[in-house]
């Protein structure tokens, strides 16, 4: 079995969650602990770094629609950044980059937050 991890950490008034391994259908309730636990702390602007997120499934990405209302209802939203290719595609085929603001690293994303609203 393919292990999944996730690793948080807050800077300032951004909190970063860093994906490693599979998100599927057995993983996904991983990451919706994840986003449950930084709603319930009322942290709402959040990066999902995906560096060594080697492989994401419908379930994944069915977890990122599920808390995005939720999230941004709070003036808050999820950002993406260091996408392989292979997961970009994923997002991409799904319409993704429409939804989601995707940044190639997460300083850039973090930065975003910090800028005034239009």
């Amino acid at each position: 079995m393919i292990d999944f991890k996730i690793h948080q950490r807050d800077s300032e008034d951004v909190s970063v969650i860093e994906l490693k391994g599979y998100l599927d259908a057995h993983t996904a309730p991983d990451l919706e602990t994840a986003f449950q636990k930084l709603i319930t702390e009322n942290k709402f602007n959040i990066v999902v770094n995906c560096r060594d997120l080697s492989y994401i499934s419908s379930a994944g990405l069915g977890v990122f629609m599920a808390y995005v209302e939720d999230i941004r209802k709070n003036k808050g939203d999820i950002k993406l950044t260091n996408m392989t290719p292979k997961v970009y595609n994923v997002f991409d085929l799904l319409g993704f980059p429409i939804l989601y603001e995707i940044y190639k690293d997460e300083q850039e994303a973090v930065v975003r937050f910090h800028e005034p609203k239009k």
